[in-house]
């Protein structure tokens, strides 16, 4: 849910993007709808492979942060914090605090360093090429990802970390994919300040349930026979 209704901020930053690798492909790629589908989607396949491995680096990071705490402890902390940055997303998704962007600044060292990987990938010619480039592509800063990988951080388990990753990843497949289709529905929508509104408080919404998860609906309840 939560990549499916950033889709109006993943059509603005990586909307461009998609945009300018499919054009730099050769024009026998891009007037064969076949090739050009399946590049688009290695490309947003190496994307989401590189959230899947942040979500479970951030897995790794939170059980050792996690060591001086008990357990319930330390996954109370980590759900707080992870209350405090997606309320941050909401309200900068909402137009309500647009400095929550400068959080972005937390991963452009690393981004400088592997970009000029992606750069040498261009023009890609392949399948194997974008997917390459897809996995460059997944760390550029975005600060609804670090969102996301706090939320991803409350799971208390690295496969669950990675899993919350990459479904958020899916979520956002359907605007990056069909940028070219939905790009004017969508462009309408971010004109309209209350659908910026709702978006906002939608994230807010996760918020509280990741705060408070003993009122989400959707929690597992987990029956414990003997």
């Amino acid at each position: 849910m939560m990549g499916l209704i950033s889709s109006l901020h993943c059509i603005g930053m990586c909307g461009s993007i998609i945009g300018t690798l499919t054009f730099s492909l050769q024009p026998e790629i891009r007037n064969n709808k076949a090739r050009l589908f399946k590049i688009v989607f290695n490309y947003n396949l190496g994307r989401i492979t590189s959230y899947a491995v942040a979500g479970a680096l951030v897995g790794v990071v939170a059980e050792f942060l996690s060591l001086p705490f008990t357990q319930g402890q330390a996954h109370r902390v980590l759900q707080i914090i992870s209350a405090l940055v997606m309320t941050g997303a909401g309200l900068y998704l909402a137009g309500w605090f647009p400095r929550f962007a400068y959080i972005e600044k937390l991963g452009r060292r690393l981004w400088k360093r592997i970009e000029p990987f992606g750069r040498r990938l261009i023009p890609v010619k392949n399948s194997w090429q974008a997917l390459l480039f897809g996995m460059v592509w997944g760390w550029l800063p975005c600060g609804l990802i670090y969102s996301a990988l706090a939320l991803a951080a409350t799971t208390g388990n690295i496969m669950q970390s990675s899993l919350t990753m990459f479904a958020f990843g899916l979520g956002t497949l359907p605007a990056v994919m069909g940028v070219g289709i939905i790009t004017p529905l969508l462009a309408r929508l971010s004109k309209a300040q209350r659908f910026k509104h709702i978006v906002g408080l939608l994230f807010i919404l996760f918020a509280l349930l990741a705060a408070f998860p003993s009122i989400n609906p959707m929690r597992v309840q987990h029956i414990m026979t003997f």
